[in-house]
């Protein structure tokens, strides 16, 4: 038995400040083995109930979370079984600390990647605003995601955004969006007539969504115009300026086959003679 310890305490490497015995190489092994059958666990657990889409998603980005939680648990065993890890500290503090600010901003649009794929607030196919730009989401990468906006154009936005800024995500209760079209009548119009005439043009226009409700509101008395806005649902919200402009040309033929006039602002200059 004592040679068996012997054994197995022997240095089997070492140099200057670090000794390695076989006894620690065996302990080492089973808690890299016991690590790997936790990891295992865990992805499981988390991803079980996610989409197939970002289950992929979050087992690549599994991948990298994996090698760095290996990293510490060899550190840690190191140390806990006597070795002396000052060697390897004290030689690359300085590497450390430059690395450590050098990826902050990197570890942390990675840690929200993971926060956005758990959460389920953004899916690919959704639309979203984000500092007032609208886009549909392309694509949700480890440190990035990628969306397309209304002008065929690829915004790459850091997955930090989406935890320290106001997201609005237009699809995430319902595949339909609610839009609006204004116009001013003339003081004095058939307001049941401009109603009827903005209902009509709503429903004959393309895209618009027929089975939902379009609504026709009397906003407010303007200074020189009765103030209309016709709400309408939208199947595409990438579409809506084309669809918003159709109904816009619908309203101007509607208004002027049927005499309603959209008023110039007005002004009384008075001219006071001293």
């Amino acid at each position: 038995m004592t040679e068996i310890i012997e054994l197995l305490d022997h240095k089997a490497l070492g140099f200057k400040g670090f000794n390695f015995s076989l006894l620690n190489f065996i302990f080492l092994t089973v808690v890299l083995i016991i690590t790997s059958y936790a990891l295992k666990l865990i992805r499981k657990v988390v991803t079980k109930n996610l989409p197939l889409e970002d289950k992929n998603k979050f087992i690549s980005i599994f991948q990298f979370i994996k090698y760095m939680v290996y990293i510490f648990v060899v550190m840690f065993v190191l140390h806990s079984s006597g070795v002396n890890m000052n060697v390897f500290l004290t030689a690359s503090a300085a590497l450390f600390v430059g690395i450590g600010f050098a990826l902050q901003t990197f570890f942390l649009d990675i840690i929200s990647g993971i926060l956005i794929i758990l959460d389920q607030s953004v899916h690919v196919g959704d639309i979203i605003e984000v500092e007032g730009k609208v886009g549909k989401v392309k694509e949700i990468r480890l440190r990035t995601t990628r969306i397309i906006t209304r002008n065929d154009r690829v915004l790459v936005i850091p997955n930090n955004k989406f935890m320290t800024d106001i997201l609005f995500n237009w699809t995430q209760n319902t595949s339909t969006n609610r839009e609006q079209v204004t116009v001013g009548v003339a003081y004095g119009s058939d307001i049941n007539l401009v109603k009827k005439l903005l209902e009509t043009s709503a429903v004959n226009t393309e895209g618009v969504v027929k089975n939902e409700t379009i609504s026709v509101l009397f906003e407010d008395f303007g200074d020189s115009s009765l103030n209309f806005s016709v709400y309408f649902y939208v199947n595409d919200g990438m579409r809506s300026p084309y669809i918003q402009s159709d109904i816009r040309f619908k309203i101007d033929e509607l208004f002027k086959q049927n005499n309603i006039s959209i008023p110039f602002p007005q002004r009384d200059i008075h001219i006071i003679n001293k």
